[in-house]
């Protein structure tokens, strides 16, 4: 057992250390659980873990290196409460809850959680980025001084939320935004020339873990415009969830089917798209999956045909990328771009907020 392992095996040698109690160990929270195991996590201590069904508060058990497999097969039944137990019980000035799921459940409980004093940490999208009194909830839950680092819900960790904070703090505002928002779109329409069926290239980007394993939670644009939203409301934009407009790229015979009749009919995605690239490529443009807002709040998510000058055209890769103009960048927007999904920098992105937390 690691150095850093052993200590986590005796919380009692670090009464004041941070306790973490981590929610989901899928692929984002198996990647958080690696990292814990690192020397940049070691003042950080573990009390509780759990998946949808099982956790983990025994200090030795939480110790071991293949915790996340563990998990899958034994623990005791999720129990909430006392996993939050666990935390009262570490005697740690911070208790920190890590959400890396995307139960929607969950995330109308972090306001909750927050006003009972634990800091809250999360790559779920559901509460930022869901109906407005929900967020409403969360601004008066962190009133109360808890705090909440949300991160990795936008950009896999990359510094937008927090310029966008910052800027708005300095008197700076926000005139308009634009953006490809979703890791696997950018990665979709950056390789889509025409010369393969779209279908071919979406199962690829599956194979290769780009997209979620139904492919139409990526399609229909609702986490773009999750996204979008939390963007906008931290800028000042008090937009509810019915004020985006948002495209599917999923034909409406295709939206109701189980997973598995979806992939079987992968190939009627083909034909909708192939007209629309060969009509943009007509004028000399490419299709790009864009998220927009404007200063008088109107937002939309949905495919877009630039020119080869526009900056979404010279993506590579899963790279996202946020352009800002405001107040004081008026004349050239302010530009965050870089890999905007996987699940080491998503998990990276919840270990610097927890960090943060001091």
């Amino acid at each position: 057992m690691s150095a850093v392992l052993a200590e986590r095996a005796a919380p009692a040698l670090q009464p004041r250390a941070p306790a973490v109690v981590l929610l989901g160990t899928g692929v984002v929270g198996g990647a958080f659980l690696k990292l814990l195991n690192t020397p940049a996590a070691s003042a950080l201590r573990l009390v509780g873990a759990a998946n949808s069904q099982r956790q983990q508060t025994d200090p030795s058990r939480l110790a071991e290196r293949g915790l996340r497999e563990q998990l899958k097969r034994d623990g005791d039944a999720r129990d909430d409460a006392r996993l939050l137990a666990a935390l009262d019980d570490s005697g740690a000035g911070t208790k920190v809850v890590v959400d890396a799921t995307a139960s929607a459940e969950l995330a109308s409980r972090h306001a909750e959680w927050l006003a009972r004093g634990y800091h809250v940490v999360t790559a779920n999208k559901s509460l930022g980025g869901g109906d407005l009194a929900g967020w409403r909830a969360l601004q008066a839950a962190l009133a109360r001084g808890a705090r909440y680092g949300d991160a990795a819900t936008v950009g896999a960790g990359l510094p937008v939320l927090s310029t966008l904070r910052r800027l708005r703090d300095c008197g700076d505002g926000l005139l308009t935004l634009e953006g490809v928002f979703s890791g696997s779109l950018s990665y979709l329409f950056n390789q889509y020339d025409g010369s393969r069926p779209f279908s071919a290239l979406l199962g690829e980007a599956r194979r290769l873990g780009y997209t979620e394993p139904d492919p139409r939670s990526d399609l229909s644009g609702e986490d773009v415009a999750r996204k979008l939203l939390i963007l906008a409301r931290n800028a000042g934009f008090a937009l509810g969830w019915d004020e985006v407009e948002v495209e599917s790229l999923v034909p409406e015979p295709l939206r109701a089917l189980d997973t598995d009749d979806f992939l079987a009919r992968l190939d009627e995605l083909d034909a909708p798209l192939a007209a629309r690239h060969a009509e943009a490529a007509s004028r000399g443009h490419v299709l790009r999956y864009l998220a927009r807002l404007n200063q008088r709040g109107h937002a939309r998510v949905g495919l877009v045909e630039v020119p080869p000058t526009h900056p979404a055209a010279r993506l590579y890769g899963t790279d996202n990328q946020f352009a800002l103009t405001t107040t004081r960048y008026h004349t050239q927007p302010l530009v965050i771009q870089g890999p905007g999904a996987g699940p080491e920098v998503t998990a990276q992105a919840l270990l610097g907020d927890v960090l943060a937390l001091g």
